[in-house]
């Protein structure tokens, strides 16, 4: 009986020490995958947000950023993370494209500034081309520094985000507590989590290669990807 138990207790232990990345995979990661999926079930069931529907019909990507902290100007954090997905060939009106497994990223800015008085956000980011995509794919994108990239923001005049994506790479959208408003994001830096992107698909895994040639698989991320589809294949 002793020996069974103590069988027991070390292959416990060797399933622990020998695969931290699954532990890890199952908490922080999935976490921000799952709060990503929340996010937009809650942006898009939305009846007001037909709008943003119509644009990810046609849709590149998403970066998806479920909470967005006010505290110290900082974006960031448990919780204050974002996940980048694409599909291909959706540029043009392919709304029937698969969509990829999210790449991990975290936002930063010290300067990162809220237009309303709150306490924290959701934002959805709908890239709607190529260019648009593959600058967020870099593995550190400053928003409003690069001046060949379109980003429009869109906070309680949601109707007009058809007109402002007219010429827009990137649009931006941003709720409160239920309510859309406006963000600034200049200045505000997005950095890819390759350590993250690691533990979650179990090897080493470029942003590129997970949104582009959805080579990461992971049954967690399942949900989000059909949240998206339900939004997007209408």
């Amino acid at each position: 009986m002793i020996r069974l138990v103590l069988a027991a207790a070390l292959a416990l232990l060797s399933l622990v020490t020998l695969t931290p990345g699954v532990a890890r995979a199952q908490t922080e990661e999935q976490a921000l995958v799952d709060r990503a999926t929340l996010a937009v079930q809650e942006m898009f069931s939305n009846p007001t947000t037909q709008a943003m529907v119509d644009l990810m019909k046609r849709a590149r990507g998403a970066l998806i950023c479920p909470r967005v902290f006010k505290a110290s100007f900082f974006f960031g954090g448990q919780g204050g993370g974002c996940v980048l997905v694409g599909r291909s060939g959706a540029e043009g009106g392919n709304t029937g494209a698969p969509w990829s497994s999210p790449a991990f990223y975290g936002m930063g800015s010290g300067s990162f500034g809220f237009q309303v008085g709150v306490q924290d956000a959701e934002m959805i980011f709908i890239v709607l081309t190529d260019k648009g995509l593959r600058a967020l794919l870099d593995s550190q994108f400053k928003f409003g520094a690069n001046a060949g990239i379109a980003i429009a923001t869109v906070g309680g005049g949601i109707e007009g985000s058809t007109t402002a994506a007219l010429r827009a790479d990137i649009v931006a959208f941003s709720q409160v507590s239920g309510v859309y408003a406006g963000i600034s994001i200049d200045g505000t830096l997005l950095s890819s989590r390759s350590e993250w992107n690691q533990s979650y698909y179990g090897k080493p895994l470029s942003a590129q290669q997970i949104v582009l040639s959805l080579d990461g698989q992971n049954p967690g991320a399942e949900p989000l990807k059909e949240m998206l589809s339900r939004y997007s294949n209408g």
